[in-house]
């Protein structure tokens, strides 16, 4: 078969660079191609050819290759307008040399197409046609096609190395106006190496998401450090602006099939991508990917109608209330908007969708709280405090949606640095968000939370129930649970027929210390979030390693065989730790409880006092 000749057909659009540059006018609006499908040939024609250009507006979202178009000294000939700040012309916009729009990625596509943001020529990047004329736009298909269709004159470097993908990612030949053969490798984003820090970002975010899911992640080392958590999920399907190479390994394991996908089942829909020479050979002409334009991609609607669509997002900073800045560092815009409203407000719609901002707690080597009592001065709110919903760090997750300001500072201070803690509790006592008696643990000698306590158990009818330590934002939780409990239940555990559990007292079982005192609760998925259905804690006197031990199951959980866990693990716990003795004081008519201590396998002393009987057992000597 011979092989087809596009030079030999499309002769006549076939020119060099610098005769393309003759398209050029004083004065117009110029688009180059995003991320790594910069057309970097073009690029450099257009700054050479600059002597008959003059006040050349520059358009571009994210460009990755060099801008020497952002040098001081083409002050006069090219002015920037960036959607997203990207490291090659943060320091010229720094210096006021360019400016930003800050919008939404879904909406830039109407704003070509309605003329308020004018494109005279797009610079762009494509494939050879193939026999039909199709050139395929490659690793970046985002905003370029929108900005190829509504452009007066369209320049594209034809790149043999440009990988061909699928999807709605074709330019017809005759769309466009001047093709320049030039092949050069495409730019190239190194794989990033996770530290320990992101690592258990990465962990966090993994344990919100469910088997089935669909995910949105883009670059960077907090996408690498998910995707090693990611490996045992199943069927994980993929509708992403942006991606990297993380993707691959999850491909491989067989993490990413989308077999359970809502929409484009069976395909990884993306925009545009970014990283290695391996990801650009692998999404070559492999119809497993299909890249689409960003109307399409970041519609809302679109991505709510994925079923658990998870949307993982970063912030630079936020404050106590949930207000998100992502795109400047007080007065200094650093990044942009891209994608994040669009995938926080489509996740959120989603059913069993979760919306996700993830952050380090710290900034500059851990000198500064990413997590603050308000946003720096001249920081802006990208995700708004009524959007937010999961915030991640290293030191866990806090779920805000629907939450009081109250809850949300809780939340926020126990998954912020324990060096900064303190002086957020007291900022947030300052502006009366919390209780004055709010309990303040000495945080940087507090010990940190014992997450290898955590574990899943089922119970005796097959339900799986979470275990794990009490934290002290589980005080609403907490509470929900304590007046559920019937009246028999009250008066078996507390030995009274009525009882209050204000906040002074459940915050003081919310907030130890977990060395001297333990609380381990079992939890259950609740409408919006965890709710508690069980506790178990004992409290600690040093001086004898005795200790008080108490349990109690909600009434619709009781019989299930979790008093017997409970008491099991958490006698467990206390082992491990140097206690000695544990005591309790149980009712007479409380049989399932004295049947649980009866069968804990330990010799039982028990006294009588009139009221209640007086139970005590030596830890150190367990009976086979």
């Amino acid at each position: 078969m011979q092989e087809f000749d596009w030079k030999q057909r499309y002769k006549e659009k076939i020119k060099n660079a610098p005769a393309a540059m003759k398209l050029l006018k004083p004065g117009n609006s110029i688009f180059i191609g995003t991320g790594c499908a910069q057309p970097q040939h073009l690029v450099n024609a257009l700054v050479e050819s600059s002597g008959k250009i003059y006040d050349a507006h520059i358009i571009h979202l994210l460009t990755m290759g060099t801008a020497p178009y952002a040098n001081e000294r083409f002050r006069e000939k090219f002015k920037m307008n960036s959607f997203f700040i990207a490291d090659n012309v943060r320091d010229a916009f720094s210096k006021g040399i360019g400016d930003y729009t800050p919008i939404f990625l879904s909406e830039i596509p109407h704003e070509f197409e309605s003329g308020r943001i004018p494109v005279d020529v797009a610079l762009i990047s494509v494939t050879p046609p193939d026999v039909n004329g199709l050139c395929s736009l490659g690793v970046s298909v985002d905003i370029v096609k929108s900005a190829a269709a509504n452009a007066r004159y369209v320049i594209a470097q034809v790149n043999t190395n440009m990988p061909r993908t699928y999807g709605d990612s074709f330019v017809h030949v005759n769309a466009i106006d001047v093709l320049v053969p030039h092949d050069e490798d495409i730019i190239e984003i190194p794989v990033p190496e996770p530290d320990e820090t992101l690592r258990r970002i990465g962990q966090n975010i993994a344990r919100l998401v469910e088997d089935g899911s669909t995910i949105e992640c883009g670059i960077g080392r907090i996408p690498q450090a998910l995707a090693e958590f990611l490996k045992d999920k199943k069927d994980l399907g993929i509708h992403t602006e942006m991606f990297s190479d993380w993707i691959l390994d999850l491909i491989e394991c067989g993490a990413i099939t989308c077999a359970k996908k809502t929409l484009n089942r069976g395909k990884i829909i993306a925009s545009f991508c970014m990283g290695s020479k391996r990801l650009y050979e692998y999404i070559d002409n492999n119809p497993f990917f299909e890249f689409y334009p960003t109307e399409y991609v970041n519609d809302v609607f679109i991505i709510s109608q994925h079923e658990k669509m998870v949307g993982i997002n970063v912030g630079l900073e936020i404050d106590l209330t949930g207000q998100v800045c992502s795109d400047s560092l007080g007065y200094q815009f650093y990044s942009g908007i891209g994608g994040q409203v669009d995938f926080i407000r489509g996740s959120a719609r989603s059913r069993g969708g979760k919306a996700i901002i993830a952050m380090p707690s710290t900034a500059k080597n851990g000198e500064i709280s990413r997590i603050v009592p308000r946003l720096t001065e001249g920081a802006g709110v990208v995700t708004t405090r009524g959007d937010v919903h999961y915030v991640v760090t290293e030191y866990g997750v806090a779920y805000l949606h629907g939450k009081s300001i109250r809850e949300r500072v809780l939340g926020l201070i126990h998954i912020a640095h324990p060096k900064f803690r303190k002086e957020l509790m007291q900022a947030a006592k300052a502006q009366n968000y919390l209780y004055e008696d709010q309990i303040e643990l000495g945080w940087e000698d507090h010990v940190a939370y014992p997450e290898e306590l955590e574990r899943y158990e089922a119970l005796r009818d097959g339900t799986e129930i979470f275990f794990r330590p009490i934290k002290p934002t589980d005080e609403p939780a907490l509470s929900e649970m304590m007046y559920s409990l019937s009246e028999h239940s009250v008066r078996t555990r507390y030995m009274t027929h009525t009882m209050a559990f204000p906040h002074r007292d459940i915050q003081r079982i919310t907030n130890i210390d977990y060395l001297q005192d333990v609380a381990i609760v079992g939890v259950v998925p609740g409408v919006s979030d965890e709710e508690i259905v069980a506790i178990a804690q004992y409290f600690l006197d040093p001086k004898t390693q005795s200790a008080e031990v108490a349990f109690v199951v909600q009434d619709e959980w009781q019989r299930k065989g979790m008093g017997t866990f409970l008491l099991d693990y958490i006698t467990q716990i206390a082992i491990q730790r140097g206690v000695r003795k544990f005591w309790a004081k149980v009712l007479p008519n409380n049989e399932p409880m004295l049947t649980i201590f009866h069968n804990s396998g330990y010799k039982i002393n028990i006294t009588f006092d009139g009221d209640a009987y007086d139970i005590s057992y030596d830890l150190t000597k367990h009976e086979p």
